[in-house]
């Protein structure tokens, strides 16, 4: 239970206690090691303010007559700070300063982890860069302002959304100056549960990957999912606020550039999560200034059923930076903290990688074709996958699909898999860049029309092959929450809109 006000989240800004030296010699030299207090909301497993530690990385020429930009880093769930002389040197040779967090719960950082709640860790990230305020050798844009950056993964992209969107919420700006979130989220509700459906593989692997730092409440919400194979409503209020989605709602959007490289095969935050931070959590002036890579890779299990298939690498960064996505990070930055010229090129656009391994550049990925399918019935609680043709190649997709159809719904909560696969037949089709999303009916139902929407993929259908929708009763993704009834699915006035390029 929260006992004490939001505000306090700026409340404590002195106390800060070193914990190690700075190291010395002829290596690289190492960071200084700082515990910073923090003052977030109180629940009863944290009555008071915890310590928040970092590593602070100097460039060598930095100094109070010679200040520099500051890159924040934090680290993916389950992981912590990275501290090790030298890590950051690509960063520190480009005149970046790099502070790396251990996140509340994790490392040596107290407390318990409440996965980006901007009155927690909100409020930690907010420590943090009062503490970077103070440094002389750091760049400033007024006072208490430091020229900031952010770049991190996973868990380690979304501190930067929570860090940004709460100084917002709490005064109107964010001191943040530029954000490089990787393969994170917009909702933790719809990542982790879309359509209420437990994504078990993942979440599985989460859970114990992050065992020592969870609140009693992730203890029971877990324990009540993986038994029910629904999403617990504590989880979804648990998780609710803990995300871009959140602040969208409540009528905020970040005025600085973004760029946003999520994984196209990514099957724990997919590309739809980053469509939906760069479409609905910027402002138009920040989203032409900002870039959105697709690649495979990220969260990247492989499917097995329905199979699927992606081709590893990242060739739009490539195309963009001339090297690879390193040298695109350190390439923005430099435009947008160091005042770098503009050379960059793309800003405002999706540039997706596909599954063969091309790169599209699209100023849309909204639906744009639309195609009939026959009646569709499929089985649910068990039974194969089915291939229902689209459309033969050659065709181009890049962005979201939508399925249109009345639903007839033969048993309670019947749930069904929904993909879309790319072969030259019905038999060795597969699934594009591994993606499959469910539909859930709660209740028996005849004839509701329904829009159902289809993971956010890149393809290219080549002469000979076909663009199929894999429908499937169950997915490995998945695993034990398909169906809770027997019965079957059946689709009539069926149709899918695709984004079509060209």
């Amino acid at each position: 239970m929260r006992t004490t006000s939001l505000a306090a989240v700026v409340a404590l800004t002195a106390g800060i206690v070193l914990a190690a030296p700075v190291s010395a010699g002829g290596e690289p030299s190492g960071p200084d090691n700082v515990c910073i207090p923090s003052v977030a909301e109180t629940d009863v497993l944290e009555p008071g303010p915890v310590d928040i530690c970092v590593s602070v990385f100097k460039p060598a020429a930095a100094s109070k007559d010679n200040r520099v930009p500051v890159l924040l880093h934090s680290h993916g769930w389950g992981g912590s700070r990275t501290s090790a002389p030298g890590s950051f040197q690509r960063y520190l040779d480009a005149g970046f300063g790099v502070v790396s967090i251990d996140q509340r719960g994790f490392g040596e950082s107290g407390g318990k982890a409440h996965v980006e709640d901007p009155a927690f860790e909100g409020a930690d990230v907010i420590a943090v860069i009062d503490y970077v305020a103070s440094l002389d050798w750091v760049k400033r844009d007024g006072p208490e302002d430091p020229v900031l950056g952010a770049i991190g993964g996973s868990y380690g992209g979304g501190y930067q959304f929570v860090g940004a969107f709460t100084e917002l919420m709490l005064t109107g700006r964010t001191r943040f100056d530029a954000l490089a979130p990787q393969i994170t989220w917009y909702s933790l509700n719809e990542s982790l549960a879309p359509s209420d459906v437990v994504r078990t593989a993942w979440t599985g692997l989460l859970y114990t990957a992050g065992l020592d730092a969870h609140t009693s409440t992730v203890h029971a919400g877990f324990a009540e999912g993986m038994a029910t194979g629904n999403w617990p409503a504590s989880m979804a209020e648990f998780f609710h606020d803990n995300g871009p989605g959140f602040h969208v709602e409540q009528g905020r959007k970040l005025d600085i550039p973004v760029l946003l490289r999520q994984g196209s095969s990514d099957n724990l935050f997919p590309l739809d999560q980053a469509i939906d931070n760069f479409d609905l959590a910027l402002t138009d002036r920040a989203r032409r200034d900002s870039l959105l890579i697709g690649y495979n890779g990220g969260h990247a299990l492989p499917n097995v059923l329905p199979i699927g298939t992606a081709v590893p690498g990242d060739a739009c960064s490539a195309r963009l930076s001339g090297a690879g996505y390193d040298e695109l990070e350190l390439r923005f930055f430099a435009e947008n903290l160091l005042g770098a010229p503009r050379e960059l090129t793309g800003h405002g656009r999706y540039h997706l990688m596909t599954a063969r391994g091309d790169c599209l550049s699209v100023d849309s990925v909204a639906p744009t074709a639309r195609y009939s399918l026959p009646d569709i019935t499929t089985t649910t609680a068990a039974g194969l996958p089915q291939q229902i043709k689209i459309a033969d190649g050659p065709l181009t997709i890049a962005g979201t699909s939508q399925l249109d159809a009345l639903v007839t719904a033969l048993g309670v909560d019947s749930r069904a898999f929904f993909a879309l696969s790319v072969g030259t037949s019905a038999v060795d089709a597969q699934v594009v860049q591994n993606n499959v999303l469910p539909h859930r009916e709660e209740s028996v139902g005849l004839g509701t029309r329904r829009q159902i929407e289809l993971p956010s993929v890149a393809a290219t259908v080549e002469e000979g092959e076909s663009l199929f929708l894999t429908v499937s009763p169950v997915s490995d993704m998945f695993a034990l929450h398909g169906s809770r009834t027997p019965g079957a699915m059946l689709l009539k006035d069926v149709s899918v809109k695709l984004p079509v390029v060209g």
